[in-house]
């Protein structure tokens, strides 16, 4: 099975160094970032192809991990070059977070090109990435998603059948959104305790262990507390994904405030110029003399 990746930032990198790892023959790699193409092309002895069809030539199995909906839609039907040039019989695997009707488009656009495609959206990062511990939560065509199963189990700890297209992407956004929120109200927490003179450590460890314990406090509160906010998943995608959510619970007339008001804290942190920092950065605007208060840059 050769197999091909498109976007290879931080996510795509390590999902290909896997692969490799667990001896699956990486052929083609591709990225608008050339040089990071062919860096790691490098690295794995292969090839960093100049063009999206170049990709589909040489593989049978094409993971996607792009930024946007208007990346996505590019490479799969973009002027001249697109992934989607004499496709037949290939399987695409696109794992980026977008929005769900771009999956179903998408899995139409392969559809009519003789191609399969399968939205493998993931619930992890990078350190998961390179482990094979990915949470993946899969929607398409179920036969897409047999075929597809015995590689993306070297890159999961969990693999979730959701069900059609589209579906997967809509538990992804909530996933992100109720995520978002999570870390937005720690970032709160923290700061308040902060400014109240408590011992952030101590403050911490109680909330490991009472109703404010979450996920979110594993990952992200020492981070808040020592201003370490080295990027795994960046603000600027915080608030993209939130704005999936949020687009989705317009279109059924649904209000959600919190969410709403955790995506204008991310889009605050990029017009800042913060938006690359992780999404642990959200404790810059909260935490008294910080960025918002001082003028400091992180």
């Amino acid at each position: 099975m050769n197999i091909g990746v498109v976007g290879v930032g931080r996510m795509g990198a390590n999902m290909a160094r896997r692969l490799k790892d667990r001896n699956f023959h990486v052929t083609a790699l591709y990225d608008t970032n050339r040089k990071v193409a062919t860096d790691l092309a490098g690295e794995l002895g292969c090839a960093a192809c100049q063009d999206l069809a170049e990709v589909t030539a040489q593989s049978d199995v094409i993971f996607t991990v792009v930024t946007d909906d208007k990346a996505m839609r590019n490479i799969f039907s973009g002027t001249g070059d697109n992934l989607l040039v004499n496709a037949r019989g290939k399987l695409f695997i696109n794992c980026a977070t977008i929005s769900p009707q771009t999956h179903v488009d998408v899995e139409k656009m392969a559809e009519k090109a003789g191609a399969q495609s399968l939205e493998a959206c993931m619930a992890s990062s990078i350190t998961q990435a390179r482990e094979g511990k990915l949470y993946l939560m899969c929607g398409g065509a179920e036969a897409a998603f047999r075929k597809a199963e015995p590689v993306l189990s070297e890159l999961a700890a969990t693999v979730r059948f959701i069900g059609k297209a589209g579906e997967a992407a809509k538990v992804k956004a909530l996933v992100n959104m109720v995520m978002n929120i999570n870390t937005a109200g720690l970032a709160e927490g923290l700061a308040l305790g902060d400014a109240l003179g408590l011992d952030l450590k101590t403050l911490r460890e109680v909330f490991a262990q009472t109703g404010a314990a979450s996920r979110v406090l594993e990952t992200d509160g020492e981070d808040m507390q020592n201003r370490d906010h080295s990027c795994f998943f960046s603000a600027a995608h915080a608030a993209k994904d939130s704005g999936i959510a949020l687009e989705l619970a317009r279109q059924l007339g649904l209000d959600l405030p919190l969410a709403r008001a955790t995506k204008e804290q991310y889009e605050r942190m990029i017009a800042e110029g913060l938006g690359e920092l992780d999404k642990s950065g959200i404790a810059e605007l909260t935490f008294k003399d910080r960025h918002k208060h001082s003028g400091d840059r992180v």
